[in-house]
């Protein structure tokens, strides 16, 4: 008994001693730990300051209607005998909009978007902008502003060319953002640049391009239909059948027309776009505090290997 109380004992002097020599350690490299920790923390402040700003312009969407007026009843009834003659009379909202969502994140909706407002500039080559002077600043090893060309290398042939269509897609992509709430069933779209002038203009643009896919599509869908019953009207003789068919063109035709008479065809403004006035990154006192503690944990372990290292030697 005696001895497990000796032994218990001597173990427990053992951690004392470990713990006074840790921290003898530790005040012994006491000037390297602040030093480390002082250079992480400059730099890390240099580091915040170096990044610029970013502005969120966000837009809250309700998924538009795609028929009105009694229509998605007289075309439920007609469902089954559009199903019949090999038409489709058009989906739900609810499966338009997680359309319109998935073709707003899609590369090639992303490609004709920049390239039809003319933004493979401001999307690539910029690099932060003046709040003074309200302009975009370009990086000049990408893009020359007086000559107008890209300075981007191909890594392969070394040479000359502007960003690729996946680059694009890739940099727009980053500042995007498309979800929807699961209870509510509005979707949330915001985009986030330099400028919160020119990220509110983007996403009103963004929205009524999807809003212009979503319409375009519509219509030649239902063009595509119309046409596909006249011909099978052409092909029978049956009254009953070319009756149905007529119907079926009549509430197409409607269906048409409500779809080139809807500029907000995928979704409708709940609460529209405003200019930021506030940025939503980067977040300087995190990166200051992180990059601080960084450096007092490496001072640590430098001060704690350096030490350990001597005794090995010296043993």
């Amino acid at each position: 008994m005696s001895l497990d109380n000796n032994s218990s004992g001597a173990h427990q002097y053992d951690d004392e001693i470990d713990l006074k020599e840790l921290f003898g350690v530790l005040w012994t490299g006491k000037i390297l730990i602040v030093a480390i920790t002082a250079v992480f923390a400059i730099g890390s402040v240099l580091v915040a300051l170096s990044i610029p700003n970013q502005y969120k312009a966000t837009a809250l969407l309700a998924p538009a209607q795609a028929d009105g007026g009694g229509l998605s009843s007289a075309l439920g009834q007609l469902g089954g005998l559009a199903s019949l003659a090999g038409v489709s009379i058009g989906e739900g909202s609810s499966s338009e909009s997680q359309i319109a969502q998935e073709i707003m994140k899609s590369w090639s909706f992303v490609e004709s978007f920049i390239a039809d407002n003319d933004l493979e500039v401001e999307v690539y080559a910029a690099k932060g902008w003046s709040k003074s002077s309200g302009e975009l600043k370009i990086d000049d090893d990408v893009y020359d502003i007086d000559a107008q060309e890209w300075l981007l290398k191909d890594a392969e042939t070394g040479e000359v060319r502007p960003p690729t269509s996946w680059q694009l897609f890739q940099r727009f992509n980053a500042m995007t953002s498309v979800s929807q709430d699961k209870q509510s069933g509005l979707v949330s779209v915001s985009i986030e640049y330099y400028s919160p002038v020119i990220a509110k203009e983007w996403l009103d643009l963004y929205v009524a391009a999807i809003n212009e896919h979503m319409q375009t599509r519509q219509v030649a869908k239902v063009t595509s239909n119309i046409r596909y019953l006249e011909a099978q009207i052409a092909k029978t003789s049956i009254a009953e059948m070319r009756e149905v068919f007529y119907t079926i063109i009549e509430e197409q035709t409607k269906n048409k027309m409500v779809a080139e008479a809807s500029p907000d065809y995928a979704f409708v403004a709940v609460s529209p776009s405003m200019v930021p006035e506030e940025k939503s990154k980067p977040s300087r006192a995190l990166i200051c505090v992180l990059g601080t503690l960084l450096g007092g944990m490496l001072g640590v372990v430098i001060v704690l290997i350096r030490h350990y290292a001597r005794s090995e030697v010296a043993d």
